[in-house]
């Protein structure tokens, strides 16, 4: 899977996230902090990594910020964007099943490396619900998108 990565600040969690993404046999594209040269704030790279799942240049992305707030709210403004900030296994399931997200908003301050990976987990894991009712609201945040 092709997955964009993006954070604003060098921080051990944000590399173990890209060294984990590899080991899992994901080909990562790294913005922000992790792509030397590369605008860093938050706003831009994490617009830049949703902008490449809304282009169909990734699969997924993962965008991170120091609570995850930041880089959340500013993947979710590119249209296509369905960004969920995931602070446990049990919320990352649940956004992959209920929301069908396409981005996973990670905090750089609350993520430790071994809850990293139960994140990781759980997100890759999930897949979207087939229930009627989850798809329906999918679909109805997608059409928000065009109004």
């Amino acid at each position: 899977m092709r997955i964009s990565v993006s954070s604003d600040m060098d921080e051990p969690v944000a590399r173990a996230l890209v060294n984990e993404l590899r080991e899992r046999g994901h080909t990562v594209s790294a913005y922000g902090a992790l792509d030397p040269g590369s605008d860093a704030q938050w706003a831009v790279c994490s617009e830049a990594a949703a902008r490449e799942v809304a282009d169909g240049k990734a699969d997924q992305a993962v965008v991170c910020c120091w609570t995850g707030t930041g880089a959340s709210i500013a993947a979710n403004k590119v249209p296509g964007i369905r960004a969920a900030l995931c602070t446990d296994a049990y919320t990352a399931d649940g956004a992959r099943r209920w929301n069908d997200a396409n981005v996973l908003a990670l905090s750089l301050r609350l993520t430790s490396e071994p809850l990293l990976k139960e994140i990781l987990d759980a997100w890759f894991a999930g897949s979207a619900s087939e229930d009627t009712d989850d798809q329906e609201n999918v679909a109805y945040v997608r059409r928000l998108d065009r109004r």
